[in-house]
């Protein structure tokens, strides 16, 4: 190893003019990877650092449909130095004949306990919400003060109450709480609410009490004592350890994901590690004949490339770590700007140690083919100008590779956290790295035989484009594999993003409502009814009665033990009853009741969300509704079809289960576009108290939220692009020499300068075209694969950004082809063949 070292050390003494896209390539599937968690690891360093702020308090109480009991108000009293009561929901905000839907917030004078409002003009929050001529104050979102024409001093009304508007919001410090919202933020006093006809009984509102909590309490332990006195209530405990656990999770998930389209890129600058290393040892044919002539075994010749790729890997994996460091740190305070979550910029040591981790384990999978091939060549072959044997290297190395192989898959499994996206992402690379090593062995093998093809003869450039592209040289696979997979990549992206884009704009609004009307008061259902199905431009109307109620324990077991984080038992979930099974529903197992039943409680469960969770007929579901326990029997399943926007309850009982309890009626308005305005002008006229939630609206907000992914998965696929193309380079710039020798041939044989011009053209062309069409077949596959096992939607191939794709793969290979064309097309013959005595 000592003999080795020194013979490495002095051979990199000569530069590393045969490793710049050795460099490149790792360098920037490193940085991509470094800077995707860098920035998470910021956002995810801002919420644990703001999380009091975020909050709003230290802990927070929340409830659902209802406002704390004096007992559970008294239990905050003494844990808390101070208390501060929030209530949340949605209402449209009536200015004129002008409505808009707005999250109003209602809060007392302690409020906000951490933090600042930001109001324009620096007036205080205080003032503002004070009021003037008997009304109640209110602060409002710029945009919606600007949509509904007002200024501070005008009057808006919520409800049946009027309000003044005393100053435009611009900051809420705990806005990152309140989840996906379709509205922008109204903010009044509670007391101010108190006459609006917005909180009776059986309304939709979330309560919220911050509490101010004495220094050094135990949050843990707090957490234990509120759960089990009250979490059968209906009570959900939230802390400053993790404000925001969903964003959080988003964050988490997305940065995974963009990790995992940052491990495409570092594969395709794997295959350009791989070319390079295998360029470099060809060019060191006469310094290995001469080390084994002297004596040396094969394994100081590999321990003499091993040392020297490792060194050059380190390196490459330091400016990778500089580079992806250093553009957040340098570009944060645009960053942060952009982002409406705090975010706290550092060198974080994780995603360091992560990029770091698969820098390495990357370069040496790729490199260990090519170095192994070197071990058992022998000298006088090499002195014949003789290439490294292309047979397979020893069991020893191939362990060695498959090692390396689980090694890197498992740890992108341990790091991303999502073990079957992880598993999902490198089952499609390895897949796509095969499907590409056929297609350009496809590839070469049909250049060869269109070379020798009649048709082909008469065109001189056409058949040595094809006889190149056939030749032994590979430089077939290394374009193909380089930038197929880059392409591959954009491609999956990018038909998902139509798919999706498809799905909410063509097929989601074709089955979509055109409305949600909630808060229907049970003295106002006949009438609202009466109204839009005697409306000719309503096609569908369907109603039913709505509670909300958390599902807190099946079979005696609390739900999340059961259950795990399945989305139906996080938080709240929509409940209603039911005589007899609703129109048009499918009952899979099991029977409704009959429609005089009065016995114990029974639920219908949707059958798919069942299934996920486990359950079957004759188990029990208690669900606390109200601050009561309701246990009911499972005795049936139903498909319910959330997919279309429209009316969908994960339960459904027998009526006389919910007997009593306070509820409002929630419908669902199909009707002529032209006709919505009117609607909403008499429903609003009449019920003011009646939120409608307008869909296409709603559909706008989720367009913009997949907008911004896609274009975050874009960005990631465009580094994969730049690392392909970067490879493109390289291997058009170890091909140079060859290119040299076959113009000077071309030339000598008669041919002029634009027909071997046109030949190198259509080689880079064909090879392009290739591996676009190749990227096409991948990324419709792995386009088709998400959108039906992970979106459960339709599929349908999009054809314009497929052909951009092929046009993409055509251009970029001619470019790097015809960059490095000048120098063959100036070449003399005669100096060049001289050269080759």
């Amino acid at each position: 190893m000592a003999v080795a070292a020194r013979l490495a050390r002095r051979e990199l003494r000569g530069g590393l003019a045969g490793f710049r896209v050795f460099l490149a390539c790792l360098a920037l599937g490193v940085a991509a990877i470094t800077a995707v968690g860098m920035v998470r690891s910021a956002i995810t360093s801002g919420l644990a650092d703001q999380g009091a702020v975020l909050l709003g308090g230290d802990a927070q109480m929340e409830f659902t449909y209802r406002f704390a009991t004096d007992d559970e108000r008294a239990y905050m009293a003494s844990i808390a130095t101070r208390v501060s009561e929030v209530v949340d929901f949605r209402s449209m905000v009536t200015v004129g004949e002008a409505r808009a839907l707005s999250q109003v917030k209602g809060v007392d004078d302690a409020y906000p306990l951490v933090g600042e409002v930001g109001l324009e003009g620096d007036v205080p929050l205080a003032r503002a919400l004070a009021g003037s001529g008997g009304l109640p104050g209110a602060v409002m979102d710029k945009v919606l003060v600007d949509r509904l024409g007002l200024a501070p001093g005008d009057t808006f009304r919520l409800g049946v109450q009027d309000f003044r508007l005393g100053a435009v919001l611009l900051r809420e410090p705990d806005s990152a709480t309140g989840g996906f919202s379709l509205g922008p933020r109204t903010i009044v006093t509670t007391a101010g609410l108190a006459g609006s006809g917005l909180l009776e009984p059986g309304t939709l509102f979330e309560s919220a009490y911050r509490l101010d909590l004495p220094p050094g309490a135990d949050l843990a332990a707090l957490e234990d004592q509120a759960e089990a006195a009250y979490r059968d209530s209906g009570m959900r405990w939230s802390d400053s350890r993790r404000a925001t656990p969903g964003i959080e999770m988003f964050v988490e998930r997305i940065g995974s994901f963009l990790v995992l389209v940052g491990l495409a890129g570092l594969a395709v600058g794997g295959v350009g590690v791989s070319a390079a290393v295998r360029a470099y040892l060809e060019g060191k044919i006469a310094t290995i004949a001469t080390l084994k002539t002297l004596g040396a075994t094969g394994g100081t010749i590999f321990q003499v490339y091993l040392i020297q790729i490792g060194v050059l890997t380190l390196l490459g994996v330091v400016l990778g770590l500089v580079i992806g460091a250093g553009v957040p740190l340098l570009l944060a305070p645009v960053i942060a700007a952009s982002l409406p979550l705090p975010v706290v910029f550092a060198l974080y040591p994780l995603p360091l140690a992560e990029a770091a981790f698969y820098g390495i384990v990357t370069a040496l999978l790729f490199t260990l083919w090519p170095l192994a091939r070197t071990e058992g060549v022998r000298a006088a072959a090499l002195y014949r100008g003789a290439a490294a044997s292309g047979g397979l290297p020893r069991w020893g190395y191939l362990l060695a590779l498959a090692v390396l192989a689980l090694l890197l898959v498992g740890g992108a499994v341990l790091f991303s956290g999502v073990a079957l996206l992880a598993l999902g992402s490198a089952g499609g690379i390895i897949a796509a790295l095969l499907v590409l090593v056929l297609a350009a062995m496809g590839l070469r093998r049909a250049a060869r035989v269109g070379a020798r093809s009649l048709w082909v003869r008469g065109r001189t450039a056409l058949r040595l484009a094809l006889g190149a592209i056939g030749g032994p040289r590979e430089e077939a696979a290394s374009v193909i594999l380089s930038l197929g997979l880059g392409l591959s990549v954009l491609a999956a992206v990018g038909q998902i993003d139509a798919n999706l884009r498809a799905a909410i704009d063509r097929d989601l609004p074709a089955r979509a409502p055109s409305y949600f009307f909630v808060d229907i008061q049970n003295d106002q259902i006949a009438g609202f009814l009466d109204r839009v199905k005697n409306d000719p431009a309503v096609s569908k109307v369907e109603n039913a009665p709505m509670l909300r109620g958390v599902i807190t324990q099946i079979n005696g077991r609390p739900a999340r033990e059961v259950a795990g984080e399945h989305w139906v038992v996080r938080g709240d979930r929509g409940v209603t009853y039911s005589a007899a099974p609703p129109e048009n529903a499918t009952v899979t197992e099991g029977a409704w009741w009959p429609a005089d039943y009065t016995g114990p409680p029974q639920v219908s469960f949707a059958a798919e969300e069942a299934a996920e969770i486990g359950l079957k007929l004759g188990d029990r579901v208690t669900v606390n509704i109200l601050g009561r326990d309701i246990e009911a029997e499972i005795t049936s399943f139903r498909v319910v079809d959330f997919s279309t926007a429209g009316m969908g309850f994960v339960m459904s009982m027998n009526p006389s289960a919910l007997a009593g309890a306070p509820h409002t009626f929630i419908a669902t308005v199909y009707a002529e576009e032209q006709a919505e305005a009117a609607i909403l002008r008499d429903t609003a006229g009449a019920y003011p108290n009646i939120t409608a939630i307008r869909v296409r609206d709603a559909i706008d907000r989720v367009t913009e939220a997949l907008t911004a992914i896609a274009t975050a998965t874009a960005w990631a696929a465009a580094a994969t692009l730049v690392t392909g193309f970067v490879v493109l380079i390289g291997a058009a710039a170890a091909g140079e020499r060859a290119r040299v020798y076959e113009a000077a041939v071309l030339k000598t044989l008669g041919a002029t300068r634009g027909r071997i011009l046109l030949s190198f053209a259509l080689r880079s062309a064909m090879l392009g075209a290739a591996a676009g069409l190749v990227a096409i077949v991948a990324g419709g596959i792995a386009g088709w694969a998400v959108m039906t096992f992970v979106m459960e939607a339709d599929y349908a191939f999009e054809p314009w950004s497929a052909i951009a794709i092929v046009a993409g793969g055509v251009l970029a290979t001619l470019l790097a082809g015809l960059a490095f064309a000048l120098r063959p097309l100036a070449a003399r013959p005669a100096q060049v063949l001289r050269a080759q005595e």
